[in-house]
């Protein structure tokens, strides 16, 4: 039994969604399009991707493995897909890039070690940097160019961005928790539970925000700057939180297990993307980056 390249596309967007109908929409096809295309990669891979309950579905430990397999699949047909390069146009230098800690965790170096295939001429020198740093070094000309949440970026007018990726916010959970079985959920449900907030890459100022536009507030019972601690204190039940798809995993460190839900409520994406001073001209090796990430996140933004 073979499998295509639709199939993984249609799992992608379930896993990313949370549930099939939800994926259904966003890829405007039935449910059982999308319902038939997981079951055949079950069948295919004699493996249960997805794990059913009342609010959706939730990846499975070979589900979460399989995704990274897929997401690689797509971004590989994306690339292969590249216009290719005249004769002799061979691209070198060094890039200079800024990486806030979301970014440096959990988004790049799935893409770095394809670009550096690709570009084995080009030396990419990475710095890891508050927002603020970043958007100052790019504006002195100390950085060429940042992968960051654009989603913060303050000086909108002084640099150029481009979005590469758009991760849903949804509550975390853990496993058999009440709320899980709740038709619908809201940031006032969640204001009734004990909260985790997250710090690091202004995260918690983020949550402030759309808190902010509604009469509630979420119990904070401890703030770190740390993914990890997050997920494993939801995952023990000490408490919940609302984090983006994007350092979500179904396990903890402790290897129990993590639910999340989409909420009714407007909590705005986390966008990963690029910046760079507006108005400068990269250089190839920096133009070169930035137009194979954007080749590589096609369809994701």
């Amino acid at each position: 039994m073979s499998i295509s390249l639709k199939q993984i596309r249609y799992f992608i967007a379930a896993a990313e969604a949370g549930r099939i109908s939800q994926a259904a929409v966003e890829l405007n096809v039935s449910q059982s399009a999308v319902t038939a295309a997981v079951q055949h990669l079950e069948g295919v891979l004699g493996v249960r991707l997805f794990e059913r309950h009342p609010g959706g579905v939730a990846l499975t430990r070979e589900g979460s493995r399989f995704l990274l397999h897929g997401r690689n699949i797509t971004a590989a047909v994306a690339e292969a897909l590249r216009e290719p390069r005249a004769v002799g146009a061979a691209v070198s230098g060094t890039v200079r890039v800024g990486l806030t800690y979301t970014v440096a965790g959990y988004f790049l170096p799935r893409h770095h070690a394809r670009f550096a295939s690709s570009f084995p001429d080009v030396t990419l020198s990475l710095f890891e940097a508050p927002r603020d740093v970043i958007e100052r070094a790019l504006l002195d000309g100390a950085l060429d160019i940042a992968v960051l949440l654009v989603s913060n970026l303050e000086a909108r007018r002084e640099l150029a961005s481009e979005t590469l990726i758009r991760s849903r916010r949804r509550l975390w959970l853990p496993a058999e928790h009440p709320l899980l079985r709740e038709g619908r959920v809201g940031l006032s449900d969640v204001a009734r539970n004990p909260y985790i907030m997250l710090t690091v890459d202004e995260a918690g100022h983020t949550a402030g925000r759309y808190w902010a536009r509604t009469p509630f507030r979420p119990e904070v019972i401890f703030r770190t700057s740390s993914v990890e601690s997050v997920r494993s204190m939801v995952a023990a039940g000490m408490g919940v939180t609302i984090l983006s798809d994007l350092v979500y995993r179904p396990w903890s460190l402790e290897g129990q297990r993590l639910e999340r839900r989409l909420l009714e409520d407007d909590v705005p994406t986390m966008d990963v993307g690029l910046a760079w001073r507006a108005g400068a001209a990269l250089a190839p090796a920096a133009r070169a980056f930035r137009e194979f990430l954007g080749l590589a996140c096609a369809g994701q933004g």
